[in-house]
């Protein structure tokens, strides 16, 4: 069902009737690293160095996704967990998909696949992320769609002097899905 609603809105969103090809979404190898940069410096101002991925990779395997189609990368999230808390937590350093396939749900996606992994894998209690204060699309992404809310202001927490808003997202209805699954009893 989701496979073919995704195809359906993509073909909607290229304005053709032809078959959409399909989008997966999977967890990152090191040999996506580098179609993970190139989509990060096509996408976003903020820009990492090979080695910030890497490290990430290594760290954090699982928690690494990306969006592929048709062989290529057209979008990814890099999260990590933040080791510097009492309380395990994971961090969304990264989230882009390419112009070309935005407005499809691969965003959303990606991010329900990390926020899996963190809850899954590490039992992370909840996720944050920073979002520039003037990104109103990523805000209602998070927002609206993941149900993040509004922790703080950062002032002046990006490189241009901008401001970002501290937005977390808890994983306690995560867990309680994986309790009422794992039981058989609803």
């Amino acid at each position: 069902q989701a496979r073919s609603t995704l195809e359906t809105a993509t073909r909607r969103a290229r304005g053709t009737r032809r078959p959409a090809a399909m989008v997966c979404i999977r967890p990152a190898t090191l040999d996506d690293l580098w179609a993970m940069q190139h989509c990060n410096l096509m996408c976003l101002p903020e820009n990492y160095q090979m080695k910030y991925y890497l490290y990430h990779s290594l760290s954090w395997p699982q928690l690494l996704q990306v969006a592929e189609s048709n062989g290529k990368i057209v979008g990814y999230v890099l999260a990590k967990l933040d080791e510097d808390s009492a309380e395990i937590h994971g961090h969304i350093t990264s989230l882009a998909v390419l112009r070309t396939h935005r407005k499809l749900g691969i965003a959303a996606k990606l991010m329900t696949a990390a926020h899996g992994a963190m809850s899954g894998v590490f039992q992370a209690k909840y996720c944050s992320l920073h979002v520039r204060v003037s990104n109103q699309a990523a805000i209602h992404l998070y927002a609206d769609t993941l149900g993040y809310a509004q922790n703080d202001v950062e002032a002046k927490y990006y490189a241009d002097g901008e401001d970002a808003y501290d937005m977390r997202k808890t994983f306690e209805r995560l867990a309680k899905e994986g309790e009422k699954g794992e039981g058989g009893v609803d």
